[in-house]
């Protein structure tokens, strides 16, 4: 016979009155765990009163767990919400772990309420004992179900750093890494990336050697030992996932030298055959920009000549020779080559950047025939840089706050810095030998501001020049809206060029796609 609201609010009242005799009152708790099977109003009062009274029956533990997790499955909402809400009150120490797993696995309801009532509960229990709270978290990611996986890792990702220090312990942050790297070993592109995020926000690994961890991490996530496949778009994909995971790990002590490396060799001479795992996504100008922004922080490099070759071949394919001129001094009828402006400006930026390791490349090891035809090449890109700079000016000229805040005008300002910082790194190439000296801000880059520099108007012949591109009139768009500058085909034409959005692609599709296929864990409830 079910028990009643009577019964239990009777029961309830022998043990709140038992005091320190509760022990001799097991059958009263018992009556309680039977409530369970009552119905709404009798399962809403077991739900608050079997978490009162759990610590001080022992060997009913089982039981009383048992009994509120049927009430977190109930078909009635509020009754799961009632007893989820309670369940940090069973994180005893020895529980700990089991409560964090049926935390971990109740978040795949579909209910908002009830999720956030879970997450609530971790969150509660977190603080009691984060290590074995993230025992239980881990434990599902490893091997529960796909949909409690995917939200274990958003969970840790969203959460993890909102936690304070004294929750967050070394021991903690260490035990979160070296399990992080266990479900490394089995991940899609979408989990790797929320993983990425999870170990980088660890204070632990803020040091330079905790950094080098990481770039070892995305190392071997990466494949970098295999070649790469130019044809096959999860390949690609799991590459330039990976590069810029580690981007922002690359330092002057933590170098880029490894992914530098194997673009160099296995990307760039496979350039024109790469598969877009995105369809709107440039994968060829997408590459290069990850191979500029690593190669300031490229070490020592075994085979430097080889590749600085391998990337002078590649610059050289993107920079035009001039069309040929009849006896009149006129253009033939041959249609003008096509200046790419923001492709030049990857390849030269990571050309520069190279050189400065082997300064003396163009002087020694290069032919002088290769070396005249590259110079006819930069002579020509020159001029028509400086055509293009000077209708930019003047198309930008006298425009300030709102109307620089345009899209079309936004865009230009870009169109602007790219073929600045190509005017400045051609000028340091024209030099015998050839320099290395001069910096610039890649055009999708944040500008860097001077320390404490004095505020100093530039002369039209600096702004003409592209002599810093600090100089900048705006700020750059975000970094997740880079826009490529197209000039238009022809010498120098009058009008400006074409502009084409390219936006950073991530991995499409659901589980499956990218970092390794997991298969489906379908285990039902394992309480």
């Amino acid at each position: 016979m079910a028990v009643t609201i009577e019964e239990l609010y009777r029961n309830y009242g022998i043990l709140a009155d038992a005091k320190d005799n509760l022990s001799q009152h097991k059958d009263a708790y018992q009556a309680i765990l039977d409530g369970v099977k009552g119905g709404p109003k009798e399962k809403r009062l077991a739900a608050q009163f079997i978490p009162k009274f759990f610590s001080s029956f022992p060997e009913l533990a089982d039981a009383a767990i048992n009994a509120q997790l049927d009430l977190c499955e109930d078909e009635d909402v509020s009754i799961r919400r009632q007893a989820i809400k309670e369940l940090p009150r069973f994180a005893t120490s020895e529980n700990i772990f089991r409560v964090a797993d049926i935390l971990t696995q109740l978040l795949q309801t579909d209910d908002t309420a009830e999720f956030n009532q879970v997450n609530a509960a971790l969150i509660s229990i977190f603080k009691m004992d984060a290590k074995g709270t993230l025992g239980g978290l881990f434990s599902q990611i490893l091997q529960g179900e796909d949909i409690v996986r995917e939200r274990a890792i958003k969970f840790l990702s969203t959460k993890l750093k909102t936690l304070t220090e004294d929750v967050m312990t070394k021991e903690v942050e260490e035990y979160v890494f070296a399990e992080t790297k266990k479900v490394m070993e089995d991940v899609t592109g979408e989990e790797f990336v929320l993983l990425m995020r999870v170990v980088s926000g660890l204070r632990v690994l803020q040091s330079v050697n905790g950094r080098q961890q990481l770039v070892e991490l995305v190392v071997e996530q990466a494949d970098l030992e295999q070649a790469l496949n130019p044809a096959d778009p999860d390949a690609v994909d799991r590459l330039l996932q990976c590069t810029r995971q580690a981007l922002p790990l690359f330092s002057k002590n933590v170098h880029s030298t490894r992914f530098v490396t194997y673009f160099c060799e296995n990307v760039l001479p496979n350039l024109s055959t790469l598969t877009s795992p995105v369809a709107e996504l440039d994968i060829q100008l997408e590459v290069l920009k990850l191979l500029a922004e690593m190669s300031p922080f490229c070490g020592d490099m075994e085979k430097l000549e080889a590749n600085l070759n391998t990337l002078f071949t590649k610059l050289v394919e993107f920079m035009p020779l001039p069309p040929e001129e009849v006896e009149n001094g006129e253009n033939s009828a041959s249609e003008e080559p096509k200046l790419q402006f923001s492709y030049v400006e990857c390849l030269l930026f990571s050309f520069h950047q190279l050189g400065r390791k082997l300064p003396d490349f163009l002087v020694d090891k290069v032919d002088a025939e290769r070396l005249k035809d590259f110079k006819i090449r930069l002579q020509y890109f020159a001029r028509g840089l400086q055509v293009y700079i000077r209708q930019l000016r003047v198309a930008l000229q006298g425009k300030t706050g709102d109307a620089l805040k345009t899209e079309e005008n936004k865009i230009k300002v870009v169109a602007l810095k790219i073929t600045n910082n190509i005017n400045v790194l051609i000028k340091d190439l024209f030099h015998n030998p050839p320099s290395y000296k001069s910096t610039v801000t890649l055009s999708w880059k944040p500008v860097q501001k001077p320390e404490a520099a004095a505020p100093k108007r530039p002369s039209g012949e600096e702004m003409g020049s592209g002599g810093s591109t600090k100089k900048q009139i705006t700020p750059l768009p975000r970094r997740d809206a880079r826009q490529i500058y197209n000039p238009p085909s022809g010498k120098y034409s009058a009008t400006i060029g074409n502009f084409n959005y390219e936006q950073r692609g991530g991995f499409r599709g659901g589980r499956g796609r990218g970092f390794g296929v997991r298969g489906n864990r379908s285990r039902g409830r394992i309480y």
